[in-house]
């Protein structure tokens, strides 16, 4: 059965699709579809949606570049709204804002959520993420030229030199008390670590894992 005709759609042809970011689990928006958007986004693999107020199907990010990739689409119990988990690219708001959530009702006004709705620690959360992604997407679908396959191809004495050598490189800059290049020989450390993890095939989740147990049982 195809999947529009499990869906309930209202009287006028719609129904609400809520949009969350597939890593943050942040809500961007709610928008509607009709039975032609729920194909085309389908077709596409991209969120397309109905505009009440302009009576035309349309693309997300088709004029603003900030595209949805849908990776996606849940339907809850009614089956009267969808549940579309996507790869946002750029705000999801015509404001500007990463979500269309960025306010709050406090007291009897409004005022808006700081860092758009996702907490600080999710989203340091997901840059590392996506750069241990990025990692293993090398490391199995190798790039000419890509500086990560270069160290994968190298072999495993390669990476754990370069480990000790950004180490060093953060012990020199922490020495002379120089907070940018401490920043930015972290920054090189920690890409290097997550490249010997690509190399054990270790995922990220596993490191977090240990430090949240680590963290418990210094509470």
């Amino acid at each position: 059965m195809a999947i529009a005709d499990s869906v309930a759609f209202g009287a006028d042809g719609l129904l609400p699709a809520i949009v969350q970011d597939v890593e943050t689990g942040e809500v961007l928006m709610l928008a509607y579809m009709n039975r032609e958007a729920l194909q085309r986004t389908l077709e596409t693999g991209k969120s397309h949606f109905w505009s009440r107020s302009r009576q035309t199907l349309w693309r997300k990010g088709e004029t603003s570049g900030n595209v949805q990739t849908v990776e996606e689409i849940r339907l809850d119990c009614d089956g009267d709204t969808l549940l579309l988990k996507v790869d946002q690219t750029g705000p999801a708001c015509h404001t500007g804002a990463r979500s269309c959530f960025y306010r709050r009702v406090q007291g009897d006004g409004l005022a808006e959520v700081s860092t758009d709705g996702v907490p600080e620690n999710a989203r340091q959360t997901t840059i590392l993420q996506k750069l241990h992604d990025v990692i293993a997407d090398r490391k199995h679908n190798p790039k000419e030229g890509s500086y990560t396959c270069h160290l994968f191809s190298a072999g495993q004495e390669k990476i754990l030199k370069k480990v000790m050598e950004e180490a060093s490189e953060v012990l020199i800059a922490s020495m002379e008390d120089d907070n940018d290049q401490v920043i930015y020989e972290v920054a090189d450390l920690l890409y290097h670590l997550l490249v010997l993890l690509g190399f054990h095939d270790i995922p990220l989740s596993a490191v977090f894992g240990e430090l949240e147990k680590r963290r418990r049982s210094a509470a």
